[in-house]
């Protein structure tokens, strides 16, 4: 889960990580009010999950309430690449004399960590990485270990600080690795961390990913969700505890494990060229059960998008036999009745696949079409999806 600013804010200032003052307001009465209180000049930051908010005009400096209360009300309601700002944030202004650029990650492909660190802030890190890759240092963290006080003078050296500031910086990066391993965060990034002109360290902007698989040690991170903002589709698949992602075509996919899954979204992909271009409308795995409450949760999902003009199930048998399997197409049919008004493709193979086809065979459903391959099935999903 992404955090936003002021969340990963409020989370910084628990790890005493240093940060300046900052209220949230979703009104421009209450940005100036929040301006009031914090005296002085003051930033009005949009609160979106997304980057480039200042080319956007989503971050405006103001000298004063009034002028606080006249930037939230032109940031409010706007759309920054497709992120509709509903909330700001009311910083304290800082006088900057540098900014730097500090992460900590997971790194997967390694199955470590990985900390990004530039003495060079303020720019999308992308565009750094890509522009001058040489002013970006790359140094693994290791899990155990984590970022000690010793490597984080090792992390400020690749970097390029020089001997005065080192220490400086590197007693902020052990506070940000605190974050990150007492968080369980996937991501800690500040972009920029600054040094002031009285020469205090400051994460001036903060961005936070948490891992939701950790979710159940921590029952505060509940609250940071933001449900108002998730798709509703979404919303319903994980109350239903499925791996759903809304995408933007018009076949529905359903399938039993994430390769699989994936393999099809490409197989359709491919198949859909062919059909006037259809495209896969979702990722839908259902783990390793099918049973008719399990399938008719995900259809009930997928049946709800209205992008959606046909579904192809695709599974494989392996725990789950696709006689059960089978059972549970019928059965989440017959729970939804009338709701379920648009064609399945179905293609079944692996163990006791046989009986499975023929369970849906004399069952007979109108919507639903046997396929005896996954290329078979997808070519007549998108077919259908496009008639």
């Amino acid at each position: 889960m992404d955090l936003y600013e002021y969340q990963a804010r409020d989370l910084f200032e628990k790890y005493e990580v240093p940060v300046l003052p900052g209220i949230i307001a979703d009104t421009p009465e209450e940005a100036r009010a929040a301006a009031e209180k914090i005296g002085g000049v003051v930033v009005v930051k949009a609160q979106v999950k997304t980057g480039g908010r200042g080319k956007a005009g989503g971050v405006k400096v103001a000298k004063n309430a009034d002028e606080a209360y006249e930037a939230a009300k032109a940031i409010l309601g706007l759309d920054i690449k497709g992120h509709i700002v509903k909330r700001v944030m009311v910083a304290a202004g800082a006088q900057i004399a540098e900014e730097y650029y500090f992460s900590v990650l997971l790194d997967r492909a390694n199955r470590s960590y990985l900390s990004l660190c530039s003495v060079e802030g303020g720019m999308e890190i992308e565009q750094l990485a890509v522009e001058k890759p040489e002013a970006l240092a790359r140094v693994e963290v290791d899990p155990l270990a984590g970022i000690t006080p010793e490597k984080a003078l090792e992390i400020a050296s690749a970097a390029g600080f020089d001997a005065e500031l080192a220490p400086k910086v590197a007693d902020v990066f052990v506070k940000l690795f605190d974050v990150y391993k007492g968080e369980d965060a996937t991501l800690v990034e500040v972009n920029p961390l600054v040094r002031t002109e009285s020469g205090d360290i400051i994460a001036l902007d903060g961005k936070v990913s948490i891992d939701e698989n950790a979710g159940f040690r921590h029952p505060e991170h509940a609250e940071l969700e933001d449900k108002d903002a998730a798709d509703p589709l979404e919303a319903k698949a994980k109350a239903n505890d499925l791996n759903y992602v809304k995408l933007d075509g018009a076949v529905g996919i359903i399938g039993n494990g994430a390769g699989l899954v994936m393999s099809t979204l490409d197989v359709v992909a491919y198949a859909g060229e062919a059909h006037g271009g259809v495209k896969p409308a979702n990722f839908l795995d259902i783990g390793g059960g099918a049973s008719a409450a399990v399938m008719a949760a995900g259809l009930d999902v997928i049946l709800g998008d209205p992008q959606v003009k046909s579904v192809f199930v695709n599974v494989f048998g392996g725990i789950t036999a696709c006689d059960a399997v089978a059972n549970g197409i019928k059965g989440a049919l017959d729970t939804l009745g009338d709701t379920a008004s648009k064609p399945l493709v179905v293609r079944l193979d692996g163990n006791r696949v046989e009986e499975g086809r023929a369970i849906l065979r004399e069952y007979a459903h109108p919507l639903v079409t046997l396929a005896e391959t996954m290329d078979e099935g997808a070519d007549k999903a998108a077919e259908l999806a496009n008639a």
